[in-house]
């Protein structure tokens, strides 16, 4: 049959609407044939109402893709031609503990950073490898685009644990990192360029264009101040210190301010936790929000709302990804793959986020060399630190796991990783049955 087949597993998340818009927009290059949605149990009533608007939506287009909403994962990848996966195994209720559990021990408490970063991996990795086995035997062709965060840590196991080289991770970082320039400049943001490069939420945009103009350090000096320009729903925009980012002289990411701004951002998130809750908290108001929205019949189109949740751009940045390799567009895009060489700083084997070539054939690493002395450092104890917990992950090594989380920047001391992990493991023990198998 002509056309494609797109698996969506996580498919009754909140951002669904984005990326079924993403397919119709492209829908003359991009023939979906069938879009299959897949979730959990626990999901189901969320996929049945995301799964009818994008009936809806699909409807209203007038294009023939036709929405398949299952629980049967196996029967979903059958014959895909692309999975994605943006699922959140443990759902907000688990994503409330990584934020809340180090708060407690004076730790930044966040999805993707530090513990709640490592236990989030913890939980996801062994999912996505089960995946990734399903696929060996019934879409052995297939791509598969991971936007479950931590998307990096994730693409790493991947990389090193599964037999499948035709993966790739996806954020939205870099995607929000270029709108956020292009509206600075007050220009389009089709001419703005960033050279990228990385890891996934360590991203650098180490020279911005513009017409092919570098115009680097002029957006430098514009990002100082008490506002960046460059935000994100989820993270607080504290502007940077003017000297600061002027001496760094590269682009940083807003996921950069826990790292650079540790104190602070720790300071915020207790404050917020005791007044209005963590982010997670407020994502799962929010998502009650946009589900009553979504449960509205007459509602044919996505809403503007879901651009409050802090994934905006994540189903477009898929949508573009898919697009491309489909069509041989060799278009630029920031994407996480195997480093090959792209980044002299990492290791060749460990995933990476870069600019890439994309081809039909996958995403090529455009070659950037050392990263600049000044950000190399912390960049590489990121990698060591997805390293270890992607191992700890796929192994269940305690021992492992504690090594990760000590060698975490925002992790003050072995004792308090110590504490941390304990008290984590304990937390999620439900959906880490890795490091429990020995125990009856």
């Amino acid at each position: 049959m002509n056309g494609i087949k797109i698996v969506t597993i996580g498919g009754g998340s909140s951002y669904t609407p984005e990326l079924v818009e993403g397919f119709i927009k492209r829908y003359d290059e991009l023939p979906v044939r069938e879009l299959w949605l897949v979730d959990i149990p626990e999901g189901e009533k969320k996929l049945q109402i995301v799964g009818a608007l994008a009936k809806r939506m699909v409807a209203k287009a007038g294009v023939p893709i036709e929405v398949h909403l299952t629980l049967d994962r196996r029967k979903a990848l059958a014959g895909a031609d692309f999975v994605t996966t943006q699922m959140r195994v443990g759902l907000l209720d688990a994503r409330i503990k990584d934020e809340r559990i180090p708060l407690k021990y004076g730790v930044i408490g966040q999805e993707t950073n530090g513990p709640g970063g490592l236990f989030k991996g913890l939980r996801t990795i062994p999912v996505i490898m089960d995946i990734c086995r399903d696929m060996e035997e019934l879409c052995p062709d297939a791509w598969l685009i991971n936007f479950t965060n931590p998307a990096g840590m994730v693409t790493e196991a991947v990389l090193r644990y599964a037999n499948r080289s035709k993966v790739i991770g996806l954020c939205n970082v870099p995607i929000g990192m270029k709108m956020g320039v292009a509206t600075m400049l007050g220009v389009d943001q089709s001419r703005v360029h960033i050279d990228f490069a990385g890891l996934n939420h360590m991203v650098f945009g180490l020279a911005v264009y513009v017409d092919g103009d570098n115009v680097t350090s002029h957006v430098i000096d514009k990002l100082t101040g008490e506002q960046s320009g460059i935000t994100m729903q989820n993270i607080l925009d504290l502007g940077w210190e003017k000297d600061f980012i002027k001496a760094l002289g590269i682009l940083p990411c807003p996921y950069h301010r826990y790292y650079y701004q540790t104190r602070t951002m720790l300071e915020h998130e207790m404050e917020e936790a005791s007044k209005n809750g963590t982010r997670a908290e407020v994502v799962k108001r929010l998502e009650a929000e946009l589900f009553a929205l979504y449960e509205d019949p007459d509602l044919d189109v996505k809403p503007p709302q879901l651009e409050k949740r802090g994934g905006a751009y994540y189903s477009e940045a898929a949508c573009s990804l898919i697009h491309s390799i489909y069509n041989d567009r060799r278009d630029i895009q920031p994407v996480n793959v195997r480093n090959n060489g792209a980044i002299a700083s990492i290791p060749d084997d460990s995933a990476v986020e870069v600019n890439c070539v994309i081809t039909k054939d996958g995403p090529i690493p455009l070659t950037v060399g050392d990263l600049p002395v000044p950000v190399r450092g912390l960049v590489q104890q990121i990698k060591s630190f997805e390293r270890v917990a992607a191992e700890a992950a796929v192994t269940g090594d305690y021992h492992k796991a504690l090594l990760a989380m000590t060698i975490n920047p925002l992790v003050p001391s072995d004792v308090v990783a110590k504490q941390i992990l304990d008290e984590m493991l304990e937390a999620h023990k439900e959906y880490l049955p890795q490091f429990f198998k020995r125990v009856t």
